[in-house]
């Protein structure tokens, strides 16, 4: 398999991350998608990263997509459970991270336009998303060592993920201060190889 990203993407490094805890091997191809001669587009029509190309050249994209097909093509350290009740709430998990990610993405690039050309009310509504989620996972995790309770799961994946993106673009975001149990889980998540070698650089 290869995949398709680059170092600083969110995205990319949770499927990094479920690599790794499956114990796959791959090859990663370093690509820009915002590059005038990027070769992105020719696998994943949305121009988005990341993108896993299988063996048989079928490619998948959108990280959800892809975390659930590597998921199962290994019977260890399974990251999801079957179909249930408990699964929904992974996946509920997964789409508070991923949502929390898809604002603060979209701060960047704000932030990114000619200054007269920024919306501040765009950006304050980005990060009213960003601290309400953080306030979200906050009260749904508690005093449990991890989300789903007492074992790790795709949900910690994504939410640590979610977490070290912030640390990495918004330092300013005290997420930490402001809740030390989601500081707990992400710096016991950061002991993991998974996390440490794929923590996030320009």
């Amino acid at each position: 398999m290869k995949l398709i990203g680059n170092h600083t993407s969110p995205f990319v490094r949770k499927v990094r991350i479920v690599l790794a805890e499956k114990k796959i091997e791959y090859d990663f191809e370093l690509e820009n998608p915002g590059a005038p001669d990027t070769k992105v587009p020719a696998h994943n029509p949305l121009g988005k990263i990341p993108v896993l190309i299988l063996d048989d050249e079928t490619p998948l994209f959108d990280s959800r997509v892809i975390v659930e097909y590597i998921d199962n093509v290994t019977p260890n350290n399974k990251l999801l459970p079957a179909p249930n009740r408990e699964r929904a709430e992974v996946k509920r998990w997964e789409a508070a991270a991923d949502g929390l990610l898809d604002a603060a993405v979209a701060m960047i690039y704000e932030s990114r336009r000619a200054k007269k050309e920024q919306s501040p009310a765009w950006i304050e509504r980005q990060q009213g998303k960003v601290l309400r989620t953080l306030e979200f996972m906050s009260e749904q995790l508690g005093e449990n060592a991890h989300c789903m309770g007492t074992h790790f799961s795709l949900a910690d994946v994504a939410v640590g993920t979610a977490l070290g993106y912030l640390g990495f673009r918004f330092p300013d975001i005290k997420w930490q201060e402001s809740h030390p149990n989601l500081g707990k889980l992400f710096d016991k998540l950061m002991q993991r190889p998974s996390f440490a070698e794929t923590a996030p650089r320009e």
